[in-house]
């Protein structure tokens, strides 16, 4: 009997130093990296930067609005 359950999601890291120049493009501030939902949090702008499959996509049409918690 086989009721093996799929191994979740492998989680991808992003390369330090990459994250050490990458600025939220909407208004230059920091950006913090948010492991557990893979995305790139600009505090001041109130959004949330999607990472895919390693790749950080730094476009403000593709970032999510964050509530004022982070979250």
């Amino acid at each position: 009997m086989n009721d093996s359950v799929p191994d979740p999601a492998p989680v991808t890291t992003v390369d330090r130093k990459l994250l050490e120049i990458l600025v939220c493009p909407l208004t230059r501030g920091p950006l913090e990296y948010d492991t557990d939902n893979q995305e790139l949090i600009s505090r001041q702008a109130g959004l949330a930067y999607p990472i895919r499959d390693g790749i950080p996509i730094m476009l403000v049409d593709e970032a999510r609005p964050i509530d004022t918690d982070g979250r």
